[in-house]
């Protein structure tokens, strides 16, 4: 693969190509926060479960949130050139929804994740939701096969050198 160091927007190569973790080390530690989301379909039967608390597992929406918390914090074991960070918050949250124009129902999950330090956190928001996801997945497969993960982005960051939000869905 070709690619021009010297002109290239990715940060993880070196002027020769090679792959390195960034240096970090003289840039300005600030308040950093990033807002990650994404969303499980599922047949409506499956939500019920869930939502009642009767799947044969336990609670799903528990052991996603741990999971997913869980994950924030190992992120940079499974991302290789990511920087291992203090996280000093974790919220993992969860909400039903039901879908008119795509006739689809299932859960929306969203991670704030926050440390204060020179480097942002949107991958450990990231790896939150897709492993929270993945959990419910888990936990609900016997039950319904054709559930879809999908729509997983960085919504928000705050913090680093713009030290403004900004709105990355776009």
């Amino acid at each position: 693969m070709s690619h021009s160091p010297a002109s290239s927007p990715l940060t993880h190569f070196d002027s020769h190509g090679q792959a390195h973790m960034v240096n970090v080390g003289s840039k300005t530690s600030t308040h950093r926060i990033a807002l990650a989301s994404g969303r499980i379909e599922m047949n409506k039967k499956t939500l019920d479960l869930i939502k009642g608390g009767t799947t044969k597992k336990g609670d799903v929406l528990g052991i996603a949130r741990v999971a997913g918390v869980m994950a924030a914090k190992k992120t940079s074991d499974l991302i290789p050139l990511c920087h291992p960070l203090m996280l000093t918050r974790i919220a993992i949250d969860f909400e039903d929804f039901f879908s008119t124009e795509r006739s689809t129902t299932g859960i929306a999950c969203t991670a704030t994740v926050e440390t204060f330090g020179p480097t942002g956190v949107e991958m450990e928001a990231l790896m939150a939701v897709q492993v929270a996801l993945l959990t419910i997945y888990d936990m609900c497969k016997a039950a319904d096969r054709k559930m879809k993960i999908q729509e997983i982005l960085v919504e928000r960051k705050v913090g680093g050198k713009s030290d403004i939000a900004s709105d990355c869905s776009a």
